[in-house]
């Protein structure tokens, strides 16, 4: 006999009883019955994402476009386009270094949960069951309620988790996480500030979504709660790209590149952007506007592993002292800020102009029926491109993608330096790469410089300012001695893992952007294992490096 899958899912009294009273419940069977609701089911493929809101009617939260090549969401609100570092806010009085929503706010968060809960009881809702962390073996239980308006949310969030369709939920599904996501809350209660709130309970991790970027929405949230649960087990999920690279010469090395938004991690899986005669623009000088090329001709053959979140679960784990690490995602949010122009990078646009299947674009200039072009970038203003252009990309469409755990032989530390000059001298000048001890590592990672012009977030100046500790820090939910203290002992236990500081955007007066990096891992992948001789290496000019 056939039963419900919602049935099949344990939830506690108070969650039924508000489920039960929606008027129209929905757990999706396949992603293109979402792609259909995500505009409305609209035959003209466009959508427009509203808010309703008690006092001020109708808010235009975002508009969805069906184009060719996927569905295409741009915010009506520029603010929303870009990812706030001070979204997340602890619901609860566990021990932590976070704001707390009762210090912030002044009272306490049960009235607010309430209120959340009853309002999503009077919507239509989409309940949608996935794995936090990317896997079955390594994953965690977890549904998403959300409104039925707001199903490009929910595609996003099924593409960067995958899901268990509506027929292949198991019994006794029980969640160790429930996202709600609730955006008219962040009109009525916090001035239109993106706020994502954290409540760990016993054996369940609450985040209540109260805004519509799915970064800290969704992707950070279940950073947050991976962050979570790792500290209770003695483990962390690094915030870094994984690539298995392959030289010309067949030598085989693995890079982690961690860092903080725009340091470089998605950059590192892309291939080098090549000039259409084939040279390689290393670098332009900001001072006297001189160019400077680089020749190669074959470049190394790369095996993407990961985009942003590296599980290094002690499963994994084996007793050669490296670190060994896996996908937490599903998909990958590839931002696409530098391509800007037709065959600039053609191996995206072969993945992105016709796709297997239809993908999600934010921050795009997408028209129902056309095809969403990935240099085609919103405006913010009048002739100021949106800097944050992005595309959840299936790691599944990506060639030669690795799906299993692998050792890592370097972890390499990415940040975005700022021009340096004699005559306006800034932060110091690094090199193309910076070897470093395991000691200097781990501080590398607790200070986390966010870097210059950061694109992915919203921040009020353009220096350099600490992400935090791991370079995970605006995601967790915990106290920072307790992550450094995971950090150190993780690079205490895998001491044959090697680390480099590698820079982006500029290296003195010169603008690089990332070139600089693609040329350090095609270098370090023509030496294999081989470590660099004592002779190779000369103390940085800079000594805080």
């Amino acid at each position: 006999m056939y039963k419900n899958p919602l049935d099949r899912i344990v939830l506690n009294e108070e969650l039924q009883e508000a489920l039960g009273q929606s008027d129209r419940l929905i757990i999706p069977e396949s992603r293109q019955q979402l792609i259909e609701m995500a505009v409305g089911y609209d035959a003209r493929g466009y959508y427009e994402v509203v808010s309703e809101i008690p006092s001020n009617g109708k808010i235009l939260e975002a508009t969805v476009a069906k184009c060719k090549n996927g569905v295409v969401a741009n915010y009506q609100d520029v603010y929303m386009s870009r990812r706030d570092p001070d979204a997340i806010i602890n619901a609860d009085d566990k021990p932590t270094d976070k704001v707390r929503y009762k210090d912030k706010y002044g009272e306490d968060f049960e009235t607010l949960r309430k209120s959340t809960l009853k309002w999503l009881s009077s919507q239509h809702l989409i309940v949608m069951p996935f794995m936090a962390g990317g896997s079955k073996e390594h994953g965690y239980p977890a549904p998403l309620i959300a409104p039925e308006n707001n199903a490009f949310f929910v595609t996003a969030l099924v593409d960067l988790q995958g899901f268990i369709p509506a027929s292949e939920v198991p019994d006794s599904f029980k969640p160790r996480s429930i996202i709600y996501l609730a955006p008219p809350f962040r009109h009525t209660h916090f001035g239109g500030k993106q706020v994502v709130l954290h409540n760990r309970l016993e054996n369940m991790h609450e985040i209540f979504s109260y805004n519509l970027y799915p970064v800290p929405s969704a992707k950070k949230g279940v950073y947050g709660m991976l962050l979570t649960i790792g500290e209770e087990e003695g483990w962390i999920t690094a915030h870094a790209s994984t690539v298995k690279v392959i030289s010309p010469y067949d030598n085989v090395i693995t890079f982690m590149h961690e860092g903080a938004s725009g340091g470089g991690k998605s950059e590192m899986i892309e291939e080098v952007h090549r000039q259409i005669d084939g040279e390689i623009l290393l670098a332009v000088n900001t001072v006297t506007n001189g160019n400077f090329y680089f020749e190669m001709s074959d470049t190394c053959e790369l095996h993407p592993v990961t985009d942003d979140m590296a599980l290094c679960h002690p499963k994994l784990q084996k007793n050669n002292k490296k670190l060994v690490v896996q996908d937490a995602e599903a998909c990958w949010f590839l931002r696409i800020k530098h391509i800007t122009d037709y065959g600039m990078a053609p191996h995206y646009e072969r993945l992105t102009i016709k796709p297997k299947e239809p993908l999600v674009f934010l921050n795009i200039d997408g028209v129902p029926g056309s095809t969403c072009l990935i240099w085609d970038h919103t405006l913010d203003e009048p002739g100021k491109p949106c800097p944050n252009p992005r595309v959840i990309m299936p790691r599944t469409f990506i060639p030669n993608n690795v799906d299993e755990p692998v050792e890592v032989d370097i972890r390499s530390f990415g940040v975005r330096t700022p021009p340096c000059t004699a005559e306006n001298p800034s932060y110091g000048i690094t090199g193309l790469f910076h070897v470093l001890y395991p000691a200097l590592a781990w501080l590398r990672r607790l200070v986390a410089p966010r870097g210059y012009d950061n694109p992915s977030i919203i921040e009020s100046n353009s220096g350099m300012s600490s992400e935090g500790v791991g370079s995970y820090w605006p995601f967790a939910t915990e106290r920072m001695v307790d992550q450094a203290n995971l950090l150190l002992e993780q690079i205490l236990n895998t001491l044959s893992t090697r680390y480099l500081l590698v820079p982006n955007q500029h290296i003195g007066a010169y603008r690089v952007g990332f070139p600089g990096q693609w040329i350090t891992r095609e270098y370090m992948a023509r030496r294999g294992s081989a470590r660099l001789r004592p002779e190779q290496k000369v103390p940085a000019r800079c000594s805080l490096l």
